[in-house]
């Protein structure tokens, strides 16, 4: 099915959602409703944008939702967080931002669905071109920022520097710096 008719029908579903389901993503194999996340993985999406929104510069916003589509590849995700500038965000539009316009996309990695976040978003991000990646895995308390997307040396798009941390580190992203210390770990029951 062609990417076209995947978004008419995924519109379609969304409509008639339940109140769980927040939004959905699409990719080459499927439509998937998301749900809304735990407490614990909105905690840290939250301290994550409160930490970026003091030291973004003038101009540019953290954004905690927002769907980000690229037709190209018939791809449409619901990233946790991105960095985009205001004037792209305050378009009179509803279309979902194009990846070009992000300077950062964030996924903090959920208990049940964790491939999803460590194989296919690490594929299909740096195909979009989006220039950072950052990935917080709460299941361990570690992560990954990943940058400098282009071709890998089987010429598909991957992110060709990656830097991990564990939780408590201060993790440089680009030109602004994480404190990871602020992230808590899954609860364990």
């Amino acid at each position: 099915m062609d990417y076209a008719r995947m978004r008419a029908i995924a519109e379609e579903l969304m409509k008639h959602a339940p109140d769980p389901v927040v939004g959905v993503e699409i990719t080459g194999d499927g439509i998937y409703m998301m749900m809304s996340p735990s407490r614990p993985h909105e905690l840290i999406a939250a301290r994550l944008r409160r930490q970026l929104d003091h030291q973004l510069a003038d101009g540019l916003m953290a954004h905690t939702g927002g769907q980000v589509e690229d037709a190209s590849i018939g791809k449409l995700r619901l990233p946790d967080l991105i960095v985009v500038a205001e004037d792209v965000f305050a378009e009179d539009t509803m279309d979902p931002f194009h990846p070009r316009d992000l300077a950062l996309v964030a996924e903090i990695v959920s208990p049940s669905n964790h491939s999803n976040d460590y194989m296919d978003k690490m594929d299909e991000y740096p195909a979009m071109g989006i220039p950072l990646y950052l990935l917080v895995d709460p299941r361990k308390g570690t992560g990954s920022v990943m940058s400098d997307p282009g071709p890998g040396p089987d010429g598909r798009p991957c992110y060709r520097t990656r830097h991990d941390y564990v939780f408590g580190d201060k993790v440089s992203v680009g030109e602004w710096t994480v404190d990871t210390s602020e992230f808590r770990r899954y609860p364990t029951s």
